[in-house]
């Protein structure tokens, strides 16, 4: 029985993506549908980070068409991702290098941000993305022994800096710039947010899908500067179960919304914590906390993290869990996550002014 690519189309459209909960054509993902007699070939393009699923999304496309299109002989699906950018607040210059960026915040100190941040980061980076940690917390900068990176970075011209690599990540904190790891930043606000800004502009990064930006806790001059100067595609807050963490975290998302950030989600730390000897899981700090905010601030649960013991030994070696137990649990819970930041980032409006040409007006 022949059928047309128009067949192919109307097929994919009772097909839905597991992971945006869109079917496939609304997603836009449906590339290059082509039959040739009884054989059919098409590309899905994602617009998130995922490989790891990859193999699964062409196996779920095939059989779905070989069902929908009785008489099928060759079903084929070539499954990749690509990310684009998006948009950011409106005013802010866009940073060369970089098409996207995750600001990760938190209202209040000890809930686990950078470690989350790190993590997530290089979630990202085994989904395929190329990705981009910045240490935003000048104070108290702890992405380089998270990273295991040590040395300091290079100028080859003397106005802008190399980004550092750990673990495939390119990476850049001011932790990179001190003598020694007890030597204290002891500056004021004015001289914190500039070295932010000069952390951000002024190094090379090179082709990145996301760029994370771990910032320090609170709502203080650092984040203010991120709002006004930083061009934030989205930002993640990170808490812990507690009533106090929940009363901060709430600050952080308040202050997001009034300067125009979008709040991709919150993601909650320390949610149970897992005995090393017997694996029992308690729910020390208290439970559903995180998912009733998202209920209070309309804003999405993007997934929950144990206390466990091997997460905090793993970043304090400079090995992460995503890469120290890349199969393990609460690795696939990392990337969970990660991917679910990559596809809330690419429902949003994309960024198209690298489209347009740039117009130079001169006197002759």
């Amino acid at each position: 029985m022949a059928f047309t690519e128009t067949d192919v189309q109307s097929a994919m459209k009772q097909l839905t993506d597991p992971n945006t909960k869109k079917d496939f054509v609304a997603g836009k993902s449906v590339k290059n549908i082509k039959v040739s007699g009884n054989d059919v070939t098409l590309d899905i393009l994602l617009g998130y980070p995922a490989k790891s699923v990859w193999g699964e999304i062409r196996t779920l496309v095939e059989n779905h068409l070989r069902a929908a299109l009785p008489g099928a002989v060759k079903v084929e699906a070539n499954v990749s991702s690509k990310v684009v950018p998006h948009g950011v607040q409106r005013g802010v210059k866009l940073v060369d290098g970089v098409k996207n960026i995750i600001a990760v915040a938190s209202g209040k100190g000890g809930v686990g941000k950078s470690t989350t941040a790190v993590n997530l980061a290089l979630a990202l980076a085994a989904e395929g993305a190329k990705v981009g940690m910045l240490d935003a917390d000048i104070y108290g900068p702890s992405q380089p022994t998270m990273l295991g990176i040590s040395g300091q970075p290079q100028s080859a011209d003397g106005q802008s800096i190399q980004p550092m690599e750990g673990h495939g990540l390119q990476a850049m904190s001011i932790g990179f710039m001190l003598d020694a790891d007890d030597a204290p930043m002891i500056w004021r606000g004015p001289m914190a947010t500039q070295a932010l800004d000069q952390l951000l502009r002024q190094t090379r990064w090179e082709g990145l899908d996301y760029l994370i930006v771990d910032l320090p806790p609170g709502t203080g001059d650092i984040q203010l500067t991120l709002a006004q100067k930083v061009p934030v595609t989205g930002a993640v807050i990170v808490t812990t179960p507690q009533d106090i963490a929940l009363m901060d975290a709430k600050k952080g998302l308040k202050m997001f919304e009034k300067v125009d950030i979008k709040i991709l989600g919150i993601v909650e730390n320390m949610s149970t914590h897992i005995c090393s000897k017997c694996g029992h899981e308690e729910h020390i700090f208290g439970a559903g906390g995180g998912e009733k905010m998202c209920a209070d601030y309309g804003t999405e649960f993007l997934g929950s993290l144990p206390l466990d013991i091997r997460i905090r030994e793993q970043a304090d070696s400079g090995k992460p869990t995503v890469v120290a137990d890349p199969d393990g649990k609460i690795a696939k819970e990392y990337k969970q996550i990660a991917r679910r930041i990559a596809v809330k980032v690419a429902e949003m409006a994309q960024d198209h002014s690298a489209v347009f040409p740039k117009i130079v007006v001169q006197n002759t």
